[in-house]
């Protein structure tokens, strides 16, 4: 296409549209060839159509940002940001639910009606919505579990193939996160079964029928909803500085855990996630098992994120505030035993 035959719309541009109309890129490829230093920024809800048409005529000349909701850290500066713990795992993340105050059951309901529905089914054949809805809902009833596909699959009422079809489709769309088992073999991280998250805790509180944040205080999954949005901010934090280094967890034949591993230098960090507002010594014992297996020269002294608002070092962990998830680094220096 000539340079000169169809400029972009902007306001195409403007509404997130762009990838959806192939002539826009075309034409920001002859400008970038022309001006190597010219400059654009492609922003867009809409990541598969986006992707792809991107992928076909931009290749080699871009860079991706995937960007998530806001992080807690960015929530402390939002007017207004969250009431409280249980207001912000209620409400969630998304800007239109944290500043404009939207409603969220009214924001979720439209949001995937309008774009998780629309954007899946670019990327799979989905005959059954009714069912595929059920299994989104599902999925969120299982948040920091062991994903066993078997059955989700009988539960919702789909063969396991399609199950697992439609779990990819969801964490390509950035709706859930799956998280890999740490093991020394590397080979085994990726066959052993990873647990599963949701990007965003209000989009799960929504699924789960959560109606008030006053109904956390005593809800079942509360726990589950609180370690759900400790992994997805610390990943957030990661993916905004460049960090695409998966976390994993770790558990061994006893049933002992630590919920996050971050294997990011000579050293592994281990994470234990506590939605308790009182901080228990036994929080600590899952972790020291793990730092005798791996040997305290390979791992750092262990953190312990938690619902309480006090940081400081405990008897074997280092105690972290959940609203202060962005000073996580400066927990590791000095590096101590």
């Amino acid at each position: 296409m000539p340079l000169h035959a169809r400029p972009p719309d902007q306001a195409a541009w403007e509404r997130g549209e762009g990838g959806r109309r192939p002539y826009h890129l075309s034409y920001l490829q002859e400008r970038i060839d022309l001006a190597a230093a010219r400059r654009f920024v492609l922003t867009g809800s809409n990541n598969f159509s986006l992707l792809q048409a991107i992928t076909q005529s931009l290749a080699g000349r871009v860079g991706i940002a995937r960007l998530l909701p806001l992080t807690i850290q960015e929530m402390r500066s939002a007017r207004p940001g969250p009431a409280d713990l249980d207001d912000l795992l209620w409400r969630g993340s998304y800007p239109g639910c944290l500043v404009r105050r939207a409603d969220p059951r009214d924001f979720f309901a439209s949001y995937v009606e309008t774009y998780v529905e629309r954007d899946v089914r670019m990327i799979i054949n989905l005959h059954d919505l009714g069912r595929f809805r059920r299994f989104v809902s599902l999925c969120a009833s299982r948040i920091g579990q062991l994903i066993n596909l078997a059955s989700l699959a009988t539960d919702a009422g789909v063969s396991q193939p399609t199950a697992r079809s439609w779990l990819d489709a969801l964490e390509a769309s950035y709706l859930v996160l799956r998280v890999a088992p740490y093991h020394r073999n590397f080979g085994k991280r990726l066959v052993r079964t990873p647990k599963l998250y949701f990007c965003d805790t209000g989009l799960a509180a929504w699924l789960l029928g959560i109606a008030d944040p006053s109904q956390l205080a005593l809800h079942p999954l509360r726990g589950a909803l609180f370690e759900n949005g400790v992994v997805v901010d610390i990943v957030k934090h990661r993916w905004n500085h460049g960090n695409l280094r998966p976390p994993y967890f770790w558990r061994d034949s006893n049933g002992r855990e630590v919920d996050l591993i971050l294997d990011d230098g000579p050293r592994l960090l281990g994470i234990g996630i506590k939605s308790g507002a009182t901080f228990a010594g036994d929080w600590e014992h899952g972790l020291a098992t793990w730092r005798e297996t791996v040997g305290e020269r390979n791992s750092e002294r262990p953190v312990v994120i938690w619902g309480g608002a006090d940081s400081g070092p405990r008897s074997h962990s280092y105690a972290l505030a959940w609203d202060r998830i962005d000073r996580l680094p400066e927990t590791l220096a000095p590096r101590s035993a």
